[in-house]
């Protein structure tokens, strides 16, 4: 059993927590919070173990009425890997703890690159080595090695060129609202992000420019890839169906935006409405010559919560790649499939090996 604690029980934080517990193979040791507010008491409803991320904030918890187990210290000497949700930043700052308890961490795409010994997605990252910490990368990025990689293997890329638009924030963050425009983010084309792609599928050439919305549900990629060998348009379509993370939206099923999608996931019976997969409009994948288009829509709280339940397992256990994905699309029903597919069936979801 793998001990695992989450450092910031905040929008990925809760959420990895609870992918964390329900995988047979991990225990949720506990989580931290930095004050006690409605998420600490949440954690506490969810029966987590809470502790005060800063040592001299946990009388602040009793005070409150939330007794804590201990403090993050405490927390890492009862652990086997740490997995930091801290905002963005932060993570520099806890680096040094982790390492002076000894304590294996993985980090969120919200830090630098060189933060941790490697980055990782579990469907495109490499073989990785012996290493002590992991970063997972962003949702923008995790969205885009999990379309790219198949596209590579199967016909090679040539040439990517994918158009973000951005969500302005988080249902939760209020302090980057209200806001009324659209403005590009960064100005400087291209953006960050295809160098983030390049940590995990260095091969691939990838140029990136980005917008931010007044939205709050999801990220919109337009997405044009230019590839080396000329599929057609259904052979792309089921490549992509394929791919237990990537979800192909039927053109019957009337989802037309990020509010439907995230309707259809809280009806199909989705924690938080979330979505793990990619969202791919099936209609939207067309490939005139060589160069293919497509429109996707990653959520920005989901996507990256199976890969740091993948990472964890690819840190601290000798478990094959494709073994863990297995484990974890089957310990949290990832691998969303519609009724209204064009061959009338839900995808079957995929088993683990025992």
């Amino acid at each position: 059993m793998i001990r695992v604690g989450v450092n910031g029980y905040g929008t990925i934080g809760k959420r990895v927590a609870d992918a964390v517990a329900a995988q047979p193979d991990m225990e949720l040791v506990g989580v931290t919070k930095t004050s006690p507010d409605y998420g600490a008491e949440a954690a506490l409803r969810h029966g987590y173990d809470l502790y005060a991320a800063i040592d001299d904030r946990a009388a602040a918890f009793e005070d409150a009425g939330l007794g804590v187990a201990g403090t993050l210290r405490d927390l890492l000497d009862a652990v086997d890997v740490i997995v930091d949700c801290a905002p963005a930043g932060i993570g520099e700052r806890n680096r040094a703890t982790y390492e002076a308890h000894d304590t294996p961490a993985i980090y969120q795409g919200g830090e630098d690159a060189a933060i941790a010994d490697d980055s990782f997605n579990a469907r495109a990252s490499g073989e990785i080595g012996d290493v002590d910490s992991l970063r997972v990368v962003s949702c923008n990025t995790t969205g885009l090695s999990r379309l790219l990689a198949p596209l590579d293997e199967a016909y090679g890329v040539e040439k990517a060129r994918v158009t973000l638009v951005r969500r302005g924030g988080d249902p939760s963050e209020t302090d980057r609202g209200p806001i009324n425009d659209v403005v590009p983010d960064p100005k400087t084309v291209p953006s960050h992000h295809g160098p983030d792609v390049n940590t995990i599928l260095p091969d691939v050439d990838v140029d990136t420019a980005a917008l931010k919305a007044p939205v709050t549900g999801m990220h919109t990629h337009s997405v044009n890839v230019t590839l080396e060998r000329k599929p057609t348009t259904a052979e792309v379509r089921e490549l992509l169906r394929a791919e237990t993370r990537l979800f192909l939206i039927p053109e019957g099923a009337g989802i037309d935006g990020a509010g439907a999608l995230k309707d259809y996931a809280a009806d199909v019976g989705r924690p938080r409405s979330d979505l793990w997969e990619n969202c791919v409009w099936e209609e939207s994948i067309s490939v005139e010559g060589r160069d293919l288009y497509l429109f996707q829509n990653v959520h920005q709280e989901a996507d990256v919560v199976p890969e740091n339940v993948d990472a964890i397992r690819e840190l601290v256990t000798d478990t094959s790649r494709a073994e863990s994905l297995a484990r974890t699309n089957e310990a949290l029903g990832v691998g969303l499939g519609s009724l209204l597919s064009d061959d009338g069936t839900a995808r079957d979801q995929v088993a683990a090996d025992d």
